[in-house]
C-alpha cells in the first residue's frame, strides 16, 4: 500500500534524476534518502516498499558465497549502501541484492531489478 510523501519534494523523479531506480510491481520507483519514491498520477510523490515475496523473502538466509562486502561490514546509516524499504524493515542495496542486518549477521533478502544507478 502506498502512502503520500510528507513534506516538499525538490524535484521530479525519472531516469535522469540521479537516484537509483528499482523496478517492482510493474513500475519504477526511485531510492531517495532511505525512501522508495514513485511519481504518482496526481503529481504527488508516493512512498512504496519492496513487498515481501518469494523473490524477496524476509526469512533469514545467509549472504551467498562471493558476497560483495567484507564479512565484518555492518550495514546501517552511513555504511555506503543505499537503504531500501522492504516489508516492515530496511535492507541495504548491495550489487542488486537486498542485504538485511539481523542479530549480528547479514541476511540476503533477494535480488531487485536496478534499472538506473545513482549518480
Amino acid at each position: 500500500m502506498a502512502t503520500t510523501h510528507a513534506g516538499p519534494h525538490p524535484h521530479e523523479h525519472g531516469p535522469d534524476c540521479g537516484h537509483t531506480g528499482i523496478r517492482h510491481d510493474g513500475h519504477v520507483d526511485y531510492l531517495h534518502d532511505g525512501h522508495l519514491h514513485h511519481p504518482g498520477p496526481d503529481g504527488k510523490v508516493e512512498e512504496h516498499k519492496i513487498p515481501v515475496s518469494e523473490k524477496n523473502p524476509a526469512e533469514h538466509a545467509p549472504i551467498a558465497d562471493g558476497g560483495t562486502h567484507d564479512s565484518d561490514h555492518v550495514h546501517g546509516p552511513g555504511c555506503g549502501h543505499e537503504a531500501v524499504p522492504h516489508g516492515d524493515h530496511v535492507c541495504y542495496l548491495v550489487d542488486g541484492r537486498l542485504h538485511h542486518p539481523h542479530d549480528g549477521h547479514c541476511d540476503d533478502h533477494g535480488a531487485v531489478d536496478v534499472v538506473h544507478a545513482s549518480a
